[in-house]
């Protein structure tokens, strides 16, 4: 398939490497993949991908097959050599085999026997219309029929179902060395609330039939069997396609479904028209518009004209039109400005591999455009305002415009007129809005005393939104509260009787995302705002494994896995608004977060550790070590901090363990290594809990994932750059018993304290910060680690002395090597090699960056009370009393730069 119509296949390469990180760092990974793709030979690529594929591992054949898959496909697409169904096609192909495959793998694992008979995995959303995109996650609902499901013998077909779902979506999205395959979302399974995360055949079958919503009859217009048991799973599909396609026409099903139309457009919150920050899968005339016009006519009309019952949708437009049900210039529009869309959506995840779909600012969006072949950001933003002008155009009238067509809203004058004496913009829309808020949408106003109680409060909050930096969000925010709320009556007459808690609560929803989206998501979290006694700092490690292990409510892996991303959620959340209220230094916000979080590594570890060898057993006299570096390490994290972390392990080479599926012990501990990491990072019904880094383990991300403490020694000795020394003079033990951690304690101090050659470190220190600056330039005048004169300068300051200081430092002042830089730099001025000032510089600094992780994202300049708050954090009297204090630390900071690493290198 050589050049494919005269496809630029050397122009997509020089585009992709040039805007999209992603793709770039593909093809450098393959480059055998690189030159069949620069011939033009597609149906090659596609071959050497599923060659990739080809692995003992199913996980990492799969992600090995994944990137080249991607890579190959995304190449093509950029060359103009595939149009977009072949395009979508090829990607839900793939995630059709990894699924399958993925389940062979989990029933061999337990069984021995790849039959996957009585399991089913239906394919919904893109993936069963045959339209996924590069970075979609996919939507399967996994049945089982405990009749004919293969198990062993010993095994109730429940459990082994739960436990072959759960292998799966480890398999997939297990995010590893190796990358991950695919996202899984379960959450569109039959009352996935509170049903398990493979649901029996019947069960399911009663739920359809009885019980769904009229949301999930347009999902399962899309709905197809993909993986496992096709026939069974196509058989199910068969029966309850009544549900789907009704016969006669239900007129109160049809208002329900223009209703949930109107819902997708109030629901949104972006900018209406392209521009930055616009979503062109939410946004007016955007994807999920054009989808849902489709779905709606099919949900309609499908009931009688089986020709419309088709999955993909510009194939539904196209039946639609010839079926005389849409008009075809209408239907014309919709499928080219849908087909365009997706292009642009792919080019927006090509990037760097994120399942987004917001036009990024600045230059981001001119990598965006130009990878597309368009000659600006500008350009793009133009085309898509014309496009989704008219997809729009032609959504609102099917969904009549929302409630202002043909309905008049009353509102209360006594309302307006509040409104109007107030600072908010447009007072007769938002009483508009307040008003829909009281006629039944929300559960927790449904109530004559939920009502009373609201209506006594509301003035108290709005004019404390009123007084935000950011209203609309407030409002945006205050409404995921009252639909997440199922019963609200105290909250509100709490609000209305503590001014304190309701200035809590709308800073909450105001100052910082992470928190108001973290709020929306889990209303439960206000309990938090509400009880003092939870803003407290949390104790010991050891008090907060002891509240997770309580908060679980069963005994099992998985229980305690979600116990420990609600209990850790809820200090993260109460240290945020501790940290927006000024209630703590952030200093301390720091060391607890720290706390926190390895309270849930040494939970994680030690309940995985029990759960891996209930079938691998365990190794005599080897076991697991976790060192952590960076922040963690030094106990210092932010509310944005990854956990750094390197494991180890000790014992035999040769030893293998004793569990009915014996591994040898470098196979054994990575493998455990990797559970770790998947149960601190895979989001589970919970949520997410923390991004594991082990990048800075030997050999970085080329190296296995955990190494011997004899190789970890050797390598630091005799092959590790400086700047893995300077990281492991900020280390710090995390996990492994007391004569274990000793050891590798002493490994780390050989390393830091060895004899050096003061110029030759200097230089290497001087030029590795040299390379930082050009790689890594700052975010905004706030950002204050990148910044010369930040909190990086001082750090390279900090690990120069203590390796150049080697042992005769260490036997002068032993806390100069201190992990936490708070022990260490006051022994360093003690020393005599670093000042009074820095001291308080690195302080000042430090706080500034807990609290502007929060407050001022990226180093930029927060709005008005995000500043206000972030000067009372770090305890300026103003913001720009902190601007200048700021300034200052920075020059002291320059100072012993310069006394150390030579004048000039940090302006």
């Amino acid at each position: 398939m050589s050049g494919m119509g005269g496809a630029d296949w050397k122009d997509a390469i020089t585009r992709a490497e040039a805007h999209a990180p992603f793709l770039g760092r593909a093809l450098e990974k393959e480059p055998d993949l690189r030159a069949v793709l620069a011939a033009g030979e597609f149906d090659a690529a596609l071959e050497y991908a599923r060659n990739r594929g080809v692995h003992e591992d199913v996980g990492i054949g799969l992600r090995r097959e994944r990137l080249a898959l991607a890579a190959s496909v995304a190449i093509a697409d950029l060359a103009g050599a595939l149009p977009l169904s072949r395009t979508v096609g090829e990607l839900s192909d793939f995630a059709d085999r990894a699924l399958d495959r993925a389940i062979r793998a989990a029933i061999t694992d337990r069984t021995g026997d790849p039959d996957v008979s009585g399991f089913i995995a239906l394919a919904l959303g893109k993936q069963g219309a045959h339209e996924l995109n590069y970075s979609s996650d996919i939507d399967p609902i996994l049945l089982y029929e405990p009749e004919s499901l293969r198990r062993r013998d010993s095994d109730d077909p429940g459990d082994a179902a739960q436990r072959y779902a759960r292998r799966i979506v480890k398999l997939l999205s297990e995010n590893t060395a190796e990358g991950y395959v695919l996202r899984v979302d379960l959450r569109l399974r039959p009352a996935s609330e509170i049903s398990p995360m493979a649901v029996p055949y019947g069960s399911a079958l009663s739920h359809y039939q009885g019980q769904a919503l009229a949301w999930e009859r347009a999902a399962f217009i899309r709905a197809r069997a993909a993986a496992g048991d096709v026939a069974a799973g196509t058989r199910f599909l068969g029966e309850i396609k009544p549900f789907i396609w009704r016969s006669a026409l239900d007129f109160g099903a049809i208002e329900e479904i223009r209703e949930l139309t109107r819902r997708i457009r109030e629901s949104y919150t972006g900018p209406v028209r392209p521009g930055p920050g616009f979503d062109v899968k939410r946004g007016r005339g955007g994807i999920r518009e054009i989808e849902f016009y489709a779905q709606t006519h099919q949900l309609i009309h499908g009931g009688r004209d089986v020709s419309l019952r088709v999955r993909g949708t510009r194939a539904a437009l196209d039946a639609l039109a010839a079926a005389s049900r849409i008009d075809p210039e209408d239907a014309a529009t919709l499928g080219e400005g849908y087909d365009r869309l997706r292009e642009i959506e792919h080019r927006l995840q090509m990037v760097n591999d994120r399942q987004t779909h917001m036009l990024p600012d600045g230059d981001a969006l001119d990598h965006v455009a130009r990878l597309d072949g368009l000659p600006s950001g500008a350009a793009l933003v133009r085309e898509l305002d014309a496009l989704t002008e008219r997809t729009g155009a032609i959504y609102e009238r099917l969904i009549g415009d929302s409630p202002r067509e043909g309905v008049r809203v009353t509102v209360p004058s006594e309302l307006v007129g509040r409104l109007a004496s107030s600072s908010l913009p447009d007072p007769k829309k938002l009483a508009e809005r307040i008003e829909r808020w009281r006629d039944g949408r929300f559960q927790s106003l449904r109530s004559a005393q939920a009502l009373a109680a609201f209506d006594s409060m509301l003035p108290r909050l709005l004019n404390a939104v009123a007084a935000s930096d950011d209203p609309e969000r407030a409002i945006v925010r205050w409404e995921g509260v009252l639909e997440g709320a199922s019963s609200a009556i105290t909250l509100f007459r709490l609000l209305d009787a503590r001014p304190d808690l309701l200035d809590r609560l709308v800073a909450t929803l105001t100052l910082t995302p992470t928190l108001s989206d973290e709020l929306a998501r889990r209303p439960e979290l206000l309990d938090v705002l509400l009880d003092q006694e939870a803003l407290d700092l949390p104790g010991s490690i050891e008090d907060i494994m002891w509240r997770i292990e309580g908060a679980a409510q069963r005994d099992d892996y998985e229980a305690l896995l979600d116990a420990i991303r609600v209990i850790t959620g809820e200090i993260r959340f109460a240290l945020g608004v501790q940290l927006i209220e000024g209630m703590a230094d952030p200093l301390d916000i720091g060391a607890a977060l720290s706390r926190t979080a390895e309270a849930a590594l040494k939970l994680a570890m030690r309940e995985t550790e029990i759960e891996f060898a209930r079938t691998h057993g365990r190794i005599e006299g080897g076991e697991l070590l976790v060192l952590g570096l960076g922040r963690l390490g030094g106990g210092a994290l932010t509310h944005a901090s990854d956990l750094d972390i390197i494991y180890l392990f000790t014992g035999d080479f040769s030893a293998r363990s004793d569990g009915k599926r014996s591994l040898g012990a470098t196979h054994y501990f990575n493998r455990l290594a990797s559970r770790v990491s998947a149960a601190l990072s895979v989001p589970t019904a919970q949520g997410a809990l923390y991004e594991v880094d082990t990048r800075l383990r030997p050999q970085g991300a080329q190296g296995p994932l955990a190494v011997s403490c004899e190789a970890f020694a050797k390598y630091q000795q005799q092959t590790a750059w400086t700047w893995e020394h300077m990281a492991l003079a900020r280390s710090r033990v995390l996990a492994g018993s007391d004569h274990a951690r000793g050891n590798l304690e002493a490994i780390v101090k050989a390393v830091i304290r060895k004899e050096r050659d003061e110029e030759a470190l200097r230089e290497a220190v001087a030029n590795m910060r040299a390379e930082m600056a050009e790689h890594k330039t700052p975010g905004g005048p706030l950002d204050v680690k990148l910044l010369r004169g930040g909190l990086v300068d001082a750090e390279f300051v900090i690990h120069f002395l203590q390796l150049r200081g080697g042992e005769t430092l260490a036997r002068a002042h032993p806390d100069a090597f201190d992990p936490d830089l708070g022990i260490a730099i006051p022994s360093l001025v003690e020393a005599d090699l670093l000042t009074p000032a820095f001291a308080a510089a690195y302080d000042l600094m430090t706080r500034m960056l807990v609290a502007g992780r929060l407050l001022a994202p990226g180093g930029a300049v927060p709005p008005a009370s995000a500043a206000r708050a972030l000067a009372k954090a770090c305890g300026a009297e103003t913001y720009g009393a902190l601007r200048q204090q700021f300034e200052d630390a920075r020059q002291s900071i320059a100072e012993s730069w310069n006394r150390y690493l030579g004048h000039g290198k940090s302006a």
